[in-house]
């Protein structure tokens, strides 16, 4: 099973080829979130937790050997090592770190966003359904929420429909989503008035600060709401 609107994040230095990568994933479904530099890139894997990173060799900071070997140390987000380098020794180092796929510049772009797809498949057996942002986890095929407080998971008591909410937003952190958004996504049926929206994200806001997550969705006004990514 495949990872639906799956988040990777381009950690490249060249703004030229990140825009290329970028513009070619965003057309296969996928989103996209950039870092110029690996200490920028690893902030932003600890804060988003992307469903695959494209990680480039030589970049200011931190390099790519470096950045792997620390994402490697977190945990088993996939990885597809971006290099000019193309001796059989770099594409050893970079199998031996823990990289799931190795593409050597310059490359097809049709490729690299055909290779991502195949890696995030590859992935997608045994975690796409659990979406995790910031402390908050959603397990979608479980229909279970938990919040990570203090180090132990808090379980959620959730509606279905409040269920539905948070793990809609879920899959795309930051993302400020009108009531018309989460109607159309979340109730269906007769259940569509826009103040009702209103009662089920104040419950769900309140359940979610029981359970130690205070803040975590936020009211945008005159626009609707977002889900904190942090």
């Amino acid at each position: 099973m495949e990872i639906t609107n799956p988040l990777v994040l381009i950690a490249e230095d060249e703004a030229d080829i990140a825009d290329i990568i970028a513009a070619y994933l965003e057309r296969e479904g996928m989103r996209t979130v950039r870092a110029a530099d690996g200490r920028t890139a690893l902030d932003l894997h600890a804060l988003l937790k992307p469903d695959l990173v494209m990680l480039d060799v030589m970049m200011p900071k931190l390099d790519g050997w470096q950045v792997l070997s620390e994402l490697r140390r977190r945990g088993d987000t996939p990885v597809i090592m971006l290099t000019a380098l193309d001796q059989d020794l770099d594409k050893l180092q970079a199998l031996r770190i823990g990289a799931d796929d190795y593409v050597v510049k310059p490359f097809n772009a049709v490729e690299v966003a055909a290779r991502a797809r195949a890696v995030l498949r590859r992935a997608g057996a045994s975690n796409n359904r659990v979406l995790r942002v910031g402390p908050l986890e959603v397990d979608v095929e479980g229909h279970l929420a938990s919040v990570l407080a203090d180090g132990e998971p808090v379980p959620l008591t959730l509606t279905l429909t409040e269920f539905r909410i948070l793990a809609h937003m879920a899959r795309a952190p930051m993302r400020v989503f009108s009531r018309g958004d989460l109607i159309d996504a979340c109730l269906p049926g007769g259940d569509a008035l826009e103040r009702t929206v209103d009662s089920h994200l104040s419950k769900l806001r309140r359940k979610l600060e029981d359970a130690g997550a205070s803040g975590f969705i936020n009211n945008v006004r005159s626009v609707g709401y977002r889900l904190a990514a942090a």
